[in-house]
């Protein structure tokens, strides 16, 4: 992992921090609502990095140590974030992958800026709008919880939140879970820029219609028991999408568990190949 300073991109300061070598193929992980760029764990990123590629996670805006702003945005506003990002470093095109909200924006970073992208990948992601399967009650509950006044509190409720979206699948490592909370808590913690992103989210109109456009590579992955982004939501995003993968994972919730982490990291590696190559 290469810390770097924060740069100006579309208004805004962004921090970001780099994997692997920069002269590799460039790809830009793009976090979810609310999270922060440790949300891509460490060593998922220095997976990623093994497979050839310079790895670039980043604070979304109101997250993290990036810009926090006052007035509303929308999702569109973060894609070109994302886009602006990677003019910033000199970056004409990267392999775009996002997780969850960070994979409503990574698919609008392919629609309204088709050339930096060279492959999508949406994870745990959907269409939004009226083309959105809804979370389940329990999905919402985690999703409407109300933001604590202590850090005690607010680790918490941050740990009961990643346990109630794991998958079947996985056993929950308490004292993991609650080591990465800690770290974002005392890293960064920002509900007002939570709750403007969800505005964001709330107020973002269906793609299913536009990303019939998408022409690049790509590769739709989920879990079957997600309660926050019903699995329902890939299934159609990757049936919008000409010639899309789709991924379905048995037991996976909302959530991108150390077990898939070689399967996951091996399709995006291969639909890297697919790729046209950057101009």
């Amino acid at each position: 992992m290469i810390p770097m300073p924060r740069v100006s991109a579309n208004g805004i300061e962004i921090e970001y921090e780099t994997f692997g070598d920069p002269k590799a193929q460039p790809m830009l992980l793009i976090g979810g609502l609310g999270s922060q760029l440790l949300s891509w764990d460490e060593d998922f990123c220095a997976l990623l990095a093994g497979h050839g590629f310079h790895v670039i996670r980043f604070d979304n805006r109101d997250s993290g140590l990036s810009t926090w702003v006052d007035d509303a945005y929308t999702l569109d506003d973060m894609a070109a974030d994302a886009a602006g990002l990677l003019d910033a470093l000199g970056i004409p095109a990267a392999h775009v992958v996002g997780a969850s909200m960070g994979g409503f924006i990574a698919q609008l970073v392919a629609l309204n800026h088709p050339d930096r992208v060279l492959t999508l990948t949406s994870i745990m992601s959907g269409p939004n709008g009226d083309d959105q399967v809804q979370p389940t009650t329990e999905g919402s509950g985690v999703l409407m919880a109300p933001a604590p006044d202590t850090r005690e509190e607010r680790i918490a409720i941050g740990v009961w939140a990643r346990q109630a979206l794991l998958g079947p699948a996985d056993l929950f490592d308490e004292p993991h879970e609650r080591a990465r909370v800690t770290r974002a808590v005392d890293r960064a913690y920002h509900p007002a820029g939570f709750g403007r992103q969800l505005g964001a989210v709330l107020v973002a109109r269906g793609r299913l219609e536009r990303l019939g456009s998408v022409s690049v590579p790509t590769l739709v992955i989920h879990g079957d028991a997600d309660i926050l982004v019903p699995v329902e939501n890939g299934r159609r995003v990757a049936a919008a999408v000409p010639g899309a993968r789709l991924m379905e994972i048995e037991g996976m919730g909302h959530d991108l568990p150390r077990r898939v982490w070689s399967q996951v990291a091996d399709a995006i590696a291969s639909l890297a190949g697919e790729a046209a190559p950057a101009c």
